[in-house]
């Protein structure tokens, strides 16, 4: 490590940690039980609570501001992805592994439904429900027999994406004066130029959070998939500048900072 920069040499990974053995399917590139015997991964894990604070905050500001009870069930969505990640990476043990990632699904098919029922008189709401549950129920039952990471990041990567396109268009549709129809009942011409401006502003608000967290969250996707490819050089380098310098190149760490982060601006954007 450079001679000019204060650090603590990393002590060695080690395989016979408190939750030993590893029965996950990942092992992602921070080193096993290097820091204590009872965490597998101790940034990895300690990243996750972002979301858990953030759950909270976002739960007590729909209680406070009394937003749809949809928006609170995400959050609480929101809260289990985050705990579920960091009992996986804590422990990398498969049932785990399985709460973490199962529940990215579950939260995300809960948006997708809220997303696609919107303003749908019945029986839409309802028969969407059943079809996005049977969809999880898909993806639970063939991800478990397949245990092949891909499917799953791709399965959640597609529901993402129909979600947030989904979102924008209703977002301009609802509130982009360009598509409202005006009718007779309207309070004047000055009153409604009144509604365009306040309409307008709220939209651009919401495109800033909506990039701010797209952009943020892509960002991670992007550090973690550099940790992936050059994950041994990453580890030499860790260990050329000792801790705590070398956290700063945990890259699934910043992952976990990043997409929690990206996902709550997100979440929050509507409310």
């Amino acid at each position: 490590m450079p001679s000019w920069l204060p650090a603590i040499a990393y002590p060695l990974a080690r395989d016979d940690g408190y939750w030993a053995p590893i029965t996950s399917t990942l092992d992602w590139c921070e080193e096993n039980y290097y820091a204590t015997r009872y965490s597998a991964e101790i940034v990895n894990t300690l990243t996750n609570l972002l979301f858990i604070i953030l759950a909270f905050k976002g739960m007590y500001n729909c209680y406070k501001n009394g937003h749809d009870r949809i928006f609170f069930l995400t959050f609480v969505g929101y809260l289990i992805v985050g705990s579920g990640s960091f009992a996986f990476h804590t422990t990398l043990k498969y049932p785990m592994q399985l709460v973490d990632e199962l529940s990215m699904i579950y939260t995300t098919c809960l948006m997708f439904w809220a997303t696609f029922e919107h303003k749908q008189a019945q029986p839409i709401p309802a028969l969407l429900g059943i079809a996005v549950a049977a969809l999880a129920a898909f993806i639970t039952g063939y991800y478990h027999y397949l245990q092949d990471p891909t499917f799953h990041q791709n399965a959640y990567a597609i529901l993402t994406a129909l979600v947030l396109i989904r979102s924008m268009y209703i977002m301009e549709v609802s509130l982009r004066p360009y598509f409202k129809k005006r009718g007779a009942q309207d309070q004047g011409k000055h009153e409604a130029a009144r509604q365009d401006a306040r309409d307008k502003q709220i939209v651009g608000q919401m495109w800033v959070l909506i990039g701010c967290g797209l952009s943020t969250f892509l960002g991670g996707f992007a550090i973690w998939n550099l940790d992936n490819a050059y994950c041994s050089t990453l580890r030499r380098w860790r260990h050329d500048v000792g801790l705590p310098w070398g956290i700063v190149l945990e890259g699934h760490g910043w992952w976990h900072l990043m997409t929690g982060y990206g996902a709550y601006m997100y979440i929050a954007s509507p409310t």
